[in-house]
């Protein structure tokens, strides 16, 4: 299991930084930064890819449960929410800022919200102090290695991307606790119906509404689609794997995936030295 685990962190580091890769090309080649539409094009790829897997007898899912899909509001806003942000840092360079510094509380947030909203897999408090001393470390090491240019918006943006994050993931494992005729993945669907939804109507109502950026898309380039394409595919895996191993692990176990690259740099860089 261990090297299950480590194979799986290091699969999805690869992802992560693969799609970054792609997405500081997309943008400025393209002069492409409509994050809202991106982000709105992730969740309906994947509420698609569900929709076939489910015709062709893959994954089979219950219909959409509005009850559920209530109780799965507060996740559904706050995943889009931190989506949009996360997607304007990136846009706009802002990546290698405050954005990852503020990122690397994740793990400790959901420990926080792990308690306070009593979830069944809440860490011991072995394993929080393990996580407040390599959360801590890390910070340390990061600060120590020196700051990058911040933009003002960051010191918005970047604490409240991780509270939304954090809040998320928590409340999608409280919410699989709580349901029981609903499997994992019947609940991650709900939640991603629910931010076409919340997406959607941001973007129609988004100054740079559907018929802005559908004029100035280079729809004649081949490039462009596979650009795209790439973006949209390896968010909705990086988005699966994070919110599946909230579901079925914890809340910090997701945390620490979805962080464990930017936790562990400054040590790959300490032995560098």
């Amino acid at each position: 299991m261990p090297i299950l685990g480590l194979a799986a962190v290091f699969a999805y580091g690869l992802a992560d930084k693969l799609r970054a890769f792609v997405v500081r090309i997309f943008i400025p080649q393209y002069h492409y930064p409509y994050v809202v539409s991106l982000c709105f094009g992730e969740v309906l790829v994947s509420v698609s890819f569900f929709n076939v897997l489910h015709i062709l007898g893959v994954a089979p899912l219950r219909r959409y449960n509005r009850p559920l899909g209530e109780r799965l509001l507060v996740p559904s806003i706050c995943s889009s929410v931190h989506a949009v942000l996360a997607m304007w840092a990136e846009a706009s360079g802002a990546y290698g800022g405050l954005f990852p510094l503020a990122m690397g509380l994740l793990p400790l947030t959901t420990v926080g919200l792990s308690y306070a909203l009593k979830v069944t897999a809440a860490p011991s408090g072995h394993a929080s102090v393990l996580v407040s001393i390599l959360t801590g470390s890390s910070l340390v090491f990061t600060a120590w290695h020196g700051p990058s240019p911040v933009e003002p918006l960051e010191y918005t943006y970047a604490p409240l991307a991780v509270i939304l994050l954090s809040l998320s993931l928590t409340w999608l494992s409280k919410v699989s606790e709580c349901e029981h005729q609903a499997t994992a993945l019947d609940i991650y669907y709900t939640r991603l119906v629910n931010q076409c939804w919340l997406l959607g109507l941001l973007w129609t109502l988004h100054p740079d509404g559907p018929l802005l950026v559908l004029s100035r898309a280079s729809w004649h380039s081949l490039l462009f689609h596979g650009y795209l394409l790439a973006i949209l595919l390896l968010g909705m895996l990086l988005n699966l794997a994070v919110a599946m191993t909230a579901l079925c692990k914890s809340p910090l176990a997701a945390g620490l995936l979805h962080t464990a690259g930017q936790l562990m740099q400054p040590f790959v860089l300490l032995l560098r030295l």
